[in-house]
């Protein structure tokens, strides 16, 4: 999010630019990650600047949307078994924007519903509830050429936890390619990935990073995940 005539951290990586400023006061990310372990998810989030702009350090009204479905084989039914998962998230939050950097903590409530094919004496996460929700983000650029991204969130509501971190080197102006590591989790499921990205190519107004690797989990094991990250503020 570059400032013309100051300085504004740039939208995805946090660094500062001396460009023309936007006084952006939106930015809309949309995720879909898609893996072999049958499982797909899409992520819809709305970062609000309530008071200044997004380049400004202040408040910040975050809105988000999960939704996608997964399969694994009952251990309990002896049959494969199908969920789909919804959930809506409001977190209220503070973010500090540095010359390098930029740190954003929110806290919140979050409503998430998890509905079987059949039914799993084995799942314990089944059902409508309300949880509250925790969740930080951090860009770091400690140098021109290198980045670090780092996006965490736990909510109580089926202890469920995900924390997602990338490095990168610049292979062009704000393009960063390097590795990436994800943990997710609640008190069924629980996996992790391990893959590389390129993050920060521009197509029209929108930004984008796209993510590839393998992906583990404890039911299904081994298999691979693919991503894509997109970002426009206005």
């Amino acid at each position: 999010m570059p400032a013309g005539g100051a300085r504004g951290a740039d939208w995805y990586t946090g660094v500062e630019r001396e460009v023309a400023r936007e006084d952006w006061i939106v930015a809309v990310d949309a995720s879909a990650t898609v893996t072999t372990n049958s499982s797909a998810f899409g992520t819809i989030t709305a970062t609000i600047a309530p008071v200044a702009t997004l380049l400004d350090s202040g408040l910040r009204v975050r809105l988000q949307g999960v939704a996608g479905t997964y399969s694994y084989p009952g251990a309990a039914v002896r049959q494969t078994v199908t969920g789909v998962q919804q959930e809506g998230t409001l977190l209220l939050g503070y973010e500090w924007i540095w010359q390098q950097a930029a740190l954003a903590g929110y806290v919140g409530m979050n409503v998430r519903s998890n509905e079987l094919s059949i039914v799993d004496p084995g799942n314990p996460v089944v059902g409508t509830g309300l949880g509250v929700k925790v969740a930080a983000d951090l860009y770091v650029n400690p140098t021109d050429n290198t980045l670090l991204a780092v996006n965490a969130s736990y909510s109580t509501l089926f202890n469920a936890y995900y924390a997602r971190a990338r490095a990168g080197f610049a292979i062009a102006p704000g393009v960063f390619i390097g590795p990436e590591v994800t943990l997710l989790g609640d008190n069924f499921f629980n996996g992790w990935r391990a893959g590389g990205h390129v993050t920060g190519f521009a197509v029209g107004p929108m930004k984008f990073s796209l993510g590839a690797g393998y992906a583990f989990d404890r039911i299904r094991k081994g298999g691979y995940y693919t991503s894509i990250d997109g970002r426009i503020a206005f």
